[in-house]
């Protein structure tokens, strides 16, 4: 296995780095700022999201994840992996660059197995960052992290689909400019529990959508994006907007949730990687007990703990990376199993340590380490629980023995 980056990615590296460093570190305060001077949090869009989308559009740093050249980047995941680690180092990164979730994962869905019309509907936009999108999987009165446990149906009418159910977590959906939901729903309950479920495109705009609330994580909103609950009540469609098929729902979840998961382990190594440099500035200008906090050896021992940790990490990361490009997201599994589990638990360590070295202003929102370790927090839950992906990495390891 080579990890070493190709000529292209290491430009970009450097071209990416110069542009969080001079437009977007420099702008979170501001996006904070313009968010709370809003009528309402859910109103609009800072104005400053705009700005910078507009002139990373300009610099051709956009749409970096699509493998597709048609589409995208046309790069790698193995070369996508530290560009998207990059980005990873701020909340409002992504999104500047087109590479937020729950859009990437669901333009790579569309990408996929979406129709010429879905793709000059939806994915032509998405790709424009002109609309959002939202995900509308998990459902609040079945354990989720069983997809088969999926309640909300999809019922076949003529030319038409009817949608029925409750979901929430469907993150963006806050957002003024999410328009189109994939749904995931139950079409064929006779069917094997695999092949029961399908996932069909929703227009927000649709009779029938409500959205009740947005759920807050660890009392943050996400404003403007927000992770909506919502109820579908006899919501109509066309038949055409199926995606692939009915009883295709359970293998685009998992065709999706493969570089989904993967690209948040490498934006957690970025923010593993902000919030490690956060705490060695931090104790080299702060003195306790007349010495610099830098001296003392237990936060030696951290510092050297959290490169040690974020190393390992992103070496499990560009393996999986590697592993899906040359063999397959099925035949990664094991590795992208592994590093699900792996990258969150690192960051939450490495981000943890940094909050008690910054002391009470950590756990302020005058810093983004607070707001870091509860979005990371999150991804111990969110595309499958480290428990499911552990009895995944442990059945496979046991099947060798047989």
């Amino acid at each position: 296995m080579n990890f070493s980056y190709s000529k292209r990615v290491e430009e970009l590296q450097v071209r990416l780095t110069n542009f969080m460093e001079e437009h977007v570190y420099p702008n979170e305060k501001v996006y904070a700022q313009q968010l709370d001077e809003q009528e309402s949090r859910w109103s609009a869009v800072p104005p400053i999201m705009e700005e910078l989308k507009e002139k990373a559009k300009a610099e051709g740093l956009w749409n970096l994840f699509l493998p597709e050249s048609e589409f995208g980047a046309g790069l790698t995941n193995l070369e996508y992996a530290p560009l998207c680690e990059i980005m990873g180092r701020s909340p409002i990164g992504p999104e500047v660059f087109n590479c937020a979730a729950p859009d990437t994962g669901n333009m790579e869905v569309i990408v996929r197995y979406g129709t010429e019309e879905h793709k000059e509907k939806w994915l032509k936009p998405l790709l424009a960052g002109e609309i959002r999108s939202c995900f509308s999987m998990t459902e609040p009165d079945v354990a989720s992290s069983d997809a088969t446990n999926i309640e909300a149906r999809i019922e076949r009418d003529g030319n038409e689909y009817v949608i029925n159910g409750r979901k929430w977590w469907s993150s963006g959906a806050g957002d003024p400019r999410c328009k189109i939901a994939i749904v995931m729903g139950k079409t064929d309950l006779s069917a094997n529990r695999h092949e029961q479920q399908s996932m069909i495109l929703v227009p927000l705009d649709t009779p029938g959508v409500k959205i009740e609330r947005m759920v807050p994580v660890f009392g943050y909103d996400h404003a403007p994006h927000g992770h909506g609950e919502i109820t579908y009540d006899n919501v109509r469609v066309p038949a055409d907007n199926i995606l692939w098929g009915e009883g295709k729902g359970f293998a685009i979840a998992q065709g999706r949730l493969g570089p989904g998961r993967i690209h948040h382990c490498m934006r957690l190594i970025g923010a593993a990687e902000r919030a490690l440099e956060l705490l060695c500035k931090r104790v080299q200008n702060r003195v306790a007990f007349g010495k610099p906090l830098s001296s003392q050896g237990v936060i030696r021992e951290w510092i050297a703990d959290s490169r040690i940790e974020i190393e390992q990490a992103r070496l499990l990361t560009l393996k999986a990376a590697y592993m899906m490009d040359t063999v397959g997201n099925k035949e990664a599994k094991t590795e992208i199993a592994m590093i699900k589990v792996v990258a969150p638990s690192m960051a939450l360590k490495v981000i943890d340590r940094a909050i008690q070295a910054f002391g009470g202003a950590g756990v302020s929102d005058d810093f983004p380490l607070a707001s870091m370790w509860a979005s990371s927090r999150t991804l111990r839950l969110a595309d499958g629980p480290d428990e499911v992906h552990r009895a995944q990495v442990a059945k496979l390891e046991l099947k060798k023995y047989e």
